[in-house]
This record gives C-alpha cells, structure tokens and sequence, in this order.
C-alpha cells in the first residue's frame, strides 16, 4: 500500500507555518519555554543531574500495550544490519545510570508512541522523568507536589474543571477508589480473575460485556466510574494499583495484591505516572517474559526483552522512585491552552494544526 500523503490544512484554516498561526500560539509556547528554565532550576536547587539518554534504542519499552515507531540501523559497509526503535520512555536508560551511581536524576526526554493522536497527545512528545535513590512513594508524591506548586499558577482550568493547586493534594488507594465510585466493588479481591470481577461488578450495577477480561472490565470501569472523579477541585494521587497493572513497581509489603505506583490527575487530567521501582532482576525478567509473550499474543509483533537491562539490574540499582509526567500537557494547564499541540512549535501531528 502506498504511503498516505500528508492532508494539507482546510481552506479556512492557516497552516501550523503561517505567521499567523504562530503568533496565536506563542504566547503558549513562551510559557513552555518559561516552564523549561523554572523546571530545570527546580531540579537543580534539589541536587539533581540533567542527563540525556539514547533515543533509538533495541527495546523501546515493555509496556504490553504501547505502539512503537520501528527503525534498522545499516551499516554503510558490510551487513548485519539489525532492528532499532525509538523510546517510548527513557526509564530503562536512566535506570541504568542508577545502577552506575549517578544519583538523583532527571531527564526532558522526547518520546514517541505510535497510534497515540487526541486534543492531549500527540505520538511525538516530551517527557519529564526524575528518579531520586532512596525515596519512596510518599517522598516521590511530596516532591511532586512541590513542583507542581513551584512551576504552575494557584489554580489551574482545563475542560471545565479548575483545580487549587494550594490545596492538599489527595492521596486516594486504587481499592478506596473503587469502594468510593464503584460501587463499593472490593478490586483487589478480584487481582487477574476475569470470571470474579464480572461476578462482583454486576452485583454493583456494572454490566460486563460477554466474557470481558479481568485487564478490559478493570480498565472500563476506571476509566468510566473512577477518572472522572479525580483532580478536579483538588489534585488526586491514585496510589497502590493492582500488581499486574505496575509491570515495574515494587509489590506493596503490606498487601502483594497492590504495587507501590501512582498516577496523578490534575483538572481532570492524567498528567504522570510514578512507581517505588522494582529492583528484583529475577522477577522483573519474569514480569519481562510474560509482557513479550502478551504483546505478541494481542498483536502478532514487538521486540525482545531487553537483556541488558535485565544485567544491569542484577549488578544492582538502589531503592528508587521515579515519576514520568507529560511535559506537553504540563505546558498545556500552564499556559491555559485547550490542546497541547498549542505548546508545540509546529503544531499537531504531523505537521498539523494547533487545535488538536
């Protein structure tokens, strides 16, 4: 099939390269020039080290349902010519200056994920992870919470919602959430059994749809019972998800059905996602196995395991948390924009408009 050419902008619409078109936008995208500089002297003051890590890479990330762009690398002379991918997170690179003692880090990384294309996203954008040796996830939320309130107004709006960021940030465990806004369903009773939560949702109300999964029902009702409750007139910390949803977080010591991750919703939106790192090498290679083998049972492609970080981790990280939080829609609530391509120099994907 031939490639699809790139769609020229409507014929009431400037093109993302008009003078126009950028000049509506750049008052935003001094904003996020603004939150760059502040970012990184927030980060300085904290004693970290800004660090750049490999952006085609032989394993982009072991996410079973992230897309990923594929690359080969030719050499000029002679074969062996081999698959590379663009990352999808930098987290397993800076992981592995962890483990070499660099220390507290952070990382303004450009990521892509194939497919991924609305108002919030674009499948090319820029992410801000920082990873500090010897924090858990109750310093890993402080520390957020304190950056969000050093680089963002009192009060933030998107959509219809504004949230006080002076406020206490919410700290909410995904069991509670799903007592509170499902019904009182117990999720964690039913941890990878699909037969048990279509059983205990209907009791609540909640029609599974045939033979729903336990991955698909749970993901369901989250995203229709339980997102939309959080981060609205306060920012929500949804803290302790079910294990098998935190491929590479720690298992919570005091209920192994629960992994030490959170994600942070802010105005209705989700802005980041933080674990209290996994640093058993042996059992991250098995959760590793059984993603590749998942990927390519719902999708018929991926990549291999990365072994290498399999090595590095068994020579040994620290005890780490780490957080990934999309800078875009960071810009986006900063500036009061209403899409992120509005942050974005050119705009939307690919080359498009800057109205998402």
């Amino acid at each position: 099939m031939p490639d699809r050419p790139l769609q020229p902008s409507p014929p009431d619409q400037r093109p993302v390269w008009h003078p126009d078109s950028l000049a509506a936008r750049l008052p935003a995208l001094r904003r996020r020039t603004q939150l760059m500089a502040e970012t990184r002297a927030f980060f300085a003051a904290r004693g970290y080290a800004e660090v750049e890590t490999p952006a085609l890479v032989p394993a982009p990330g072991m996410e079973v349902h992230l897309a990923a762009f594929r690359s080969e690398f030719r050499p000029i002379l002679g074969e062996g010519s081999f698959p590379l991918w663009l990352r999808t997170s930098p987290e397993l690179a800076i992981k592995r200056l962890l483990v070499a003692g660099c220390g507290p880090v952070f990382e303004l990384a450009r990521v892509w994920r194939n497919g991924e294309v609305s108002p919030r996203h674009s499948p090319e954008f820029t992410m801000l992870e920082w990873y500090r040796p010897g924090a858990g996830l109750d310093g890993l939320m402080d520390e957020t919470e304190a950056y969000l309130r050093a680089v963002l107004p009192g009060s933030v709006s998107h959509g219809g919602i504004t949230t006080d960021l002076a406020a206490p940030f919410e700290r909410l465990t995904m069991a509670e959430a799903f007592r509170r806004h499902a019904g009182g369903l117990d999720i964690l009773a039913t941890e990878g059994d699909g037969a048990r939560l279509r059983a205990a949702a209907r009791a609540v109300g909640i029609a599974p749809r045939g033979e729903e999964g336990w991955e698909d029902l749970f993901f369901r009702i989250l995203l229709e019972r339980i997102e939309p409750e959080l981060g609205r007139d306060r920012a929500t910390f949804l803290t302790h998800w079910p294990a098998p949803q935190a491929a590479l977080a720690r298992r919570d010591p005091a209920d192994p059905r629960a992994a030490l991750r959170f994600e942070l919703f802010v105005a209705g939106i989700e802005l980041a996602n933080a674990f209290d790192e996994l640093t058993d090498a042996p059992e991250q290679a098995a959760r590793f196995a059984h993603d590749v083998a998942e990927r390519h049972r719902l999708y018929g492609e991926g990549w291999p395991v990365d072994q290498d970080f399999l090595d590095a981790l068994a020579h040994g990280m620290p005890p780490t948390a780490g957080i990934a939080l999309g800078f875009d829609r960071l810009a986006m609530l900063a500036a009061g924009a209403a899409t992120v391509a509005e942050t974005l120099w050119l705009g939307g994907w690919p080359y498009g408009d800057a109205t998402g």
